[in-house]
């Protein structure tokens, strides 16, 4: 076999700027994805990455701009009261308030994302979390919780609060009535968990509503859970959609 095969692993820097950047791109990039997959319903939803210098602040999508039209250079920097340090747009309202939350509570998270995206929201209407009925849905065996609560948009930083405490140390939630949140310690790890996610809800409501399901035992539900459940497998699934993107609209860059 020969010994210079191709297999990435997640790039390391030598200096904060370049990890800055890189971080950025790759947020433009999972926006675009996310609106390539249709999780937008109009300025609900974003995606955060914490800045790897100033940690209590991160990057975010503008309010009211398209996934589909997100460049590097729109993305705007927030601090811990909400402010928008840097860039030209405003803050969605309850992005800074869930998303300042779970960043807070989670030193480790360095992304998080969260929107309304159709199989998501329809999921978390019934109360329910991602059981393990498919390997792909294993990847959140006893990893996704349910905050079980519904008291209008999320304005309010203790809402936002009882968010993160309900996510607790999992990668991911289905807020009830709501939507889908995930976090990742890269924005590569917490896009894939989203995407996944919903097509894993999909895939429950679509077999639910066909019959009965059969469930994976817990041991190898478990197993599998360690198999393809950590954030180094997100980022690696998550690679070939990055490419796709980043080939066909250069333009994120920007």
């Amino acid at each position: 076999m020969p010994d210079n095969l191709i297999f990435r692993l997640p790039p390391t820097f030598e200096t904060v700027e370049e990890e800055r950047r890189h971080r950025k791109e790759r947020l433009a990039a999972a926006l675009r994805i996310f609106g390539r997959f249709g999780f937008e319903e109009g300025v609900a939803g974003h995606i955060t990455a914490r800045d790897p210098e100033l940690s209590d602040h991160f990057w975010v999508n503008p309010f009211g701009m398209s996934f589909k039209h997100v460049r590097v250079s729109d993305l705007i920097l927030v601090n811990h009261e909400g402010k928008v340090v840097e860039g030209r747009y405003h803050v969605n309202e309850a992005a800074f308030a869930i998303h300042s939350q779970v960043h807070q509570a989670r030193p480790g998270v360095v992304a998080a994302a969260h929107s309304h995206s159709v199989h998501g929201r329809a999921l978390s209407a019934l109360g329910q979390i991602i059981e393990p009925i498919t390997q792909d849905s294993c990847a959140f065996y006893q990893d996704n919780a349910l905050f079980d609560d519904y008291t209008g948009v999320v304005t309010d930083l203790e809402e936002g609060k009882r968010i993160a405490a309900a996510l607790g140390g999992n990668k991911a939630a289905v807020l009830r009535n709501h939507g889908l949140l995930t976090v990742g310690d890269t924005v590569d790890a917490a896009a894939w968990w989203f995407i996944t996610m919903e097509r894993s809800a999909q895939v429950q409501l679509l077999a639910k509503a066909a019959g009965q399901v059969v469930p994976i035992e817990p041991d190898n539900a478990a197993l599998t859970h360690q198999q393809i459940g950590n954030d180094l497998v997100g980022w690696i699934n998550y690679q070939p959609l990055h490419d796709q993107i980043v080939r066909e609209q250069p333009d994120l860059f920007e």
